[in-house]
Formats: C-alpha cells, structure tokens, sequence
C-alpha cells in the first residue's frame, strides 16, 4: 500500500517532539551547566563527550534489541513510546537541579542525568528513523517521509532555538542567573509534555508490518553489526560524512550562545539571538520544504548534496568575514551570512536519512538481509560520538580563549578566538566532508532505482509494506 497521508503527517508530528527536546539538550545544557550554575567548561565539555561516547557506545545493543524484538505492534513502535515517557521524565530532571546543590554534588547529578538523558533518548530515536525503510519499500515514498521527518525535526529545532533564551527569560521573570534557572526549568516541562504527547500521536497512528522471527535474529551480536556495517561500504561513506557535518554543525551550536551575549553584547543580546535563530531557522526548513524539492527537478541527489556542502562554506566564510569587518553586530547582516549555513544544512539533513535507506537496500543486495536498526544505530552512534567530540572541543575552547561568565565584557583575544572556534573549524570539517563523499559514495539516482527493481524481482514484491 502506498504511504497515506495520516501516517506521513503523524511521523512529522512525531519528529517535531523529538527534536524540541534534542535540541533543548544539546544546545543549551553547556550553557545551563557552566554560565548559569557554574561549573568549569572544561568539565562540563569532558562529562558531555564520556557521556555522549558513553550513550553512543550503547547504540548498537540497542539496534540490536530493536532488530530481535517481535511483537504485534512491531519492532519499532514498542520503543518509540517507552523511550519518550523516559527521556521526559529525565529531560525535566536534567534542567530542574535542586537549589543548594553545589561542588561535587552538583558535579555528579549533572553527569548522571545528562547519561540518563542519553540512553533514554536512544530508546526512541534509534526505533523512530529505522522505522523508515519499514513502512515502506518504495524509493519515492521513503524520500517523501524522510523530507517531512526532517522538516517538522527542523520545526521543533528551530522552536526551541528560537524562543528558549527568551522564554527561559520571560518564565524566569529576569536575566539573572537565578531567573535564568528557573526559566529553564519551566521551559523543560513545557517541551517534555509537548515531547510525549506528540510520541504518542505518532505510535497511534504510524503502522509497519510485522517481521517473522528468524533464527539469524535471536543469535544476533555486536560483532555482527560491525561486520555488517563494515562489509557495507556505502553505508560507511555515509556514515563518515554524517560524523564530519555533524562536527561543524554542534561545534558552532555551542558557540552561538556565548557569540551572541558576549560578541555582539548588549542587553538585547536574547532578542537578536532569536532573530538570527529565526532567519535560520526559517532557511532550514524553507530548504527541506520548497528548495530541495525545486532542485531535485533539475538535479540528482548527488549533485545537490555538494553544492549544499559548498553552500554551508560559503556561508562560515561570510560571518568570519563580517566578523573580521566588524559588521557582525548588523543584525540584517549577520543573518544574510548564517542563511546559507542552515539552508544547506537543512536540505542535508534529508539527504543523508534518504542514503541511509538506500544503504539497506544495498545492504540486502550484497548480504540478503536487511539491517535497518543497525544501519540507523549507527546514525545516531556516530552522530553523538561527532557532538560528543564538538562539545569537549567547545567546553577547552571556552576555557582556553578565557571567556568568563562572571563579566559582560570580554578581552579582544578571547572574542577573536570564540569568531575562529565557530567558523575555521567547521570550514575544515565540511571541506572533508565534500572529499569523502566525491571520491567514493556511488549510490546514484539510477544506482537506487536498479536495486529497488532488483529486490521487487528477488522478493516477489511490486507493493510497499
């Protein structure tokens, strides 16, 4: 059967819950941690890398879980609802630390909950994209629903993106530090509730169809995960180039916070921080939703994927160059030099779901199996060990250029730094990014429609799941 519209609308549903509270987590938990509650960013970067390579670590026993697991509602769905009870519940612990907790006590309850927060999420984020290539086996269908799943993920992104600072402040009641914390705490209650309810609309209403038990299944390892991704080269192209993006893009997502309320300053630094996140915000979806749609008229897949890659050095180039200028505080322009960022990066965000489906098609070709929750773990693997990383580069970073919390002002070598953390290094991660993927991905337009025939003959199928 073909992909109805209620099921397409409740995974986007579904994805918009999601990412508000990935993003509340990975965007502002540093700044939570170190700027407001004090701790050294150094060691909030070190806690936030173990924990991140820590929960990345457990990924592939999850997708292992996942792909044993047999039940009447499916492999997937089951998963997706524990998972977003729990990270709810945790999300609303992680922003919501007691008063009076300080030193090694506040230390240890921050590296607890962030672990806890973790883990949970990989419940549910591992099932909720592997679920993909399951409800459907139609190459046109699959590249439908990963747009409209990254699309809502960039809606609720740029929900929390926009308005945190500045819901955090109005709930808060100030910008103190003490206003700031309760701000937050209000802020994580809201998207947790919003999280769940949206989950559960998604599970109602989003179907797949049962997988018979297999014998390969119940003996299923780690090692054979490795072995199966390993033997996939295409996979693994995909994979190294979703670590390298995903290193530029969470190395400036930290960075912004303190670019925008200690470079550009001000005591409306929040209202120019959620324009700016606004504008950005608008460009990633508007390229998911309409730009990607447009070019994908006139070109392949793959083409589109190196000019979006060029599109978002392009776009550092600019800011650095604004910045070198000292025409960064213009709002108008520092907005014009980020659209190309986020534009870019939206339109990739969808690529890189789409190549992942076709990676299990290939996959099957080569192995005769199907490994859709090892392939999609190791998604979300290397997407935490790739924050992971950016986030203790930001936190010695931070440290290293001398920022300093307790002062509005900053010294000219430390804000000359945080401009060079949050463009030269993202330029470089992207330039690799673009030479990985033009050397050795071969997952063509005519590549994908081959093997999908190839496996309607093979499996005697002419209809989606």
């Amino acid at each position: 059967m073909e992909l109805s519209k209620r099921q397409t609308a409740s995974y986007g549903i579904g994805a918009v819950g999601k990412d508000m509270v990935y993003a509340l987590s990975s965007g502002y938990v540093m700044y939570y941690f170190q700027d407001v509650l004090g701790i050294s960013a150094s060691f909030v970067g070190l806690i936030l890398m173990i924990a991140r390579v820590f929960d990345a670590a457990n990924d592939p026993f999850m997708g292992i879980i996942v792909a044993k697991t047999h039940s009447k509602y499916g492999r997937f769905r089951p998963w997706i609802l524990s998972g977003t009870i729990l990270n709810a519940f945790v999300l609303y612990a992680l922003f919501s630390v007691p008063q009076g907790l300080q030193g090694t006590g506040l230390n240890a309850y921050f590296a607890v909950m962030y672990i806890l927060w973790g883990v949970t999420y990989t419940m549910m984020d591992i099932p909720f994209w592997s679920i993909i290539p399951a409800v459907t086996k139609q190459p046109k269908d699959r590249e439908k629903i990963s747009v409209v799943g990254r699309t809502c993920a960039g809606i609720g992104n740029a929900l929390i993106t926009v308005f945190a600072m500045k819901s955090v402040q109005m709930l808060g009641g100030g910008t103190t530090h003490a206003a700031e914390r309760t701000g937050f705490s209000f802020v994580a209650l809201i998207a947790a509730a919003v999280f769940a309810l949206f989950e559960i609309i998604c599970v109602m209403n989003l179907h797949e169809k049962p997988t018979p038990v297999s014998e390969n299944d119940e003996h299923r390892k780690i090692s054979d995960m490795f072995k199966t991704l390993f033997a996939n080269d295409q996979a693994m192209v995909v994979v190294i180039t979703i670590i390298l993006i995903n290193c530029a893009l969470y190395l400036t997502s930290n960075l912004l916070i303190y670019f925008f309320k200690y470079d550009i300053g001000g005591n409306s630094w929040a209202s120019i921080q959620m324009i700016f996140n606004m504008c950005g915000g608008a460009a990633q979806i508007l390229g998911m939703m309409l730009v990607y749609p447009l070019m994908r008229k006139k070109m392949n897949n793959e083409t589109i994927f190196k000019i979006c890659l060029l599109m978002e050095i392009a776009g550092y180039v600019l800011i650095l160059l604004a910045c070198s200028a000292c025409i960064s505080s213009n709002i108008a322009v520092i907005c014009l030099c980020g659209i190309p960022v986020f534009l870019g990066n939206g339109i990739l965000t969808v690529l890189t779901t789409v190549y992942l489906s076709a990676s299990v098609d290939y996959g099957e070709i080569q192995s005769g199996r199907r490994e859709e929750s090892v392939i999609f773990s190791m998604q979300t693997f290397v997407v935490k060990l790739a924050s992971g990383l950016a986030v203790f580069m930001a936190g010695i970073g931070i440290d290293l250029i001398g920022l300093n919390s307790d002062s509005e002002l900053q010294s000219v070598s430390t804000i000359t730094g945080l401009r060079l953390m949050m463009t030269v290094i993202p330029i470089i991660g992207l330039a690799a990014a673009y030479f990985v993927f033009k050397k050795k991905f071969r997952l063509t337009d005519q590549k994908i429609d081959e093997m999908n025939l190839q496996l309607k003959e093979r499996n005697g199928d002419d209809n989606a799941v």
